[in-house]
């Protein structure tokens, strides 16, 4: 993994930390260490993940539209497009999983495949706290789906210490 990598924050990631352990008053350094880290072009996320984030009514939403808002990209270009369209098409082709699990996958709010297909375009490292437990059939974990197209995945503790990200 090459220093310049940008990692692309899934919805989870931020979701978790802020309701358990980075809570916002037990951890205040992982929110500003995150700021940093995007404001130096190294994290992001995208729009899709902030709608997801913003049905909430918590202090992460407050946060995000505070702080970090002009982190989340557009994920709507037309090789972003190009990139979900093929997802959506080895999506379907995937007999593990049941049409109710596609289908919710192929819902155009779904946020997982749109973050595959923007680190696709833009060579981004995922962060999600998703396995590749190749059991699980209640939806399409990113971690598959990133191994089937080639994108690198990390969870949260691996991006600290590739990002260089330490609490003082």
């Amino acid at each position: 993994m090459s220093s310049s990598q940008i990692f692309l924050l899934d919805a989870n990631v931020l979701m978790t930390a802020a309701r358990h352990y980075y809570a916002f008053d037990i951890a205040p350094c992982f929110w500003t260490s995150l700021s940093q880290k995007a404001e130096n072009g190294e994290l992001r996320s995208i729009d899709r993940v902030r709608d997801e984030i913003n049905r909430g009514n918590d202090e992460l939403v407050k946060w995000i539209n505070q702080s970090f808002l002009k982190y989340f990209f557009e994920s709507d270009s037309s090789n972003v497009l190009q990139k979900y369209t093929e997802i959506m098409s080895w999506s379907q082709g995937q007999n593990r999983y049941s049409p109710a699990v596609k289908n919710d996958f192929a819902r155009f709010d779904h946020a997982d495949p749109w973050l595959v297909a923007y680190a696709l375009v833009h060579r981004c490292i995922i962060v999600t706290l998703e396995s590749a437990d190749p059991a699980t059939k209640k939806k399409i974990p990113i971690p598959i789906i990133c191994e089937a197209f080639g994108v690198t995945w990390i969870n949260t503790f691996d991006m600290l210490r590739h990002a260089q990200i330490q609490f003082g």
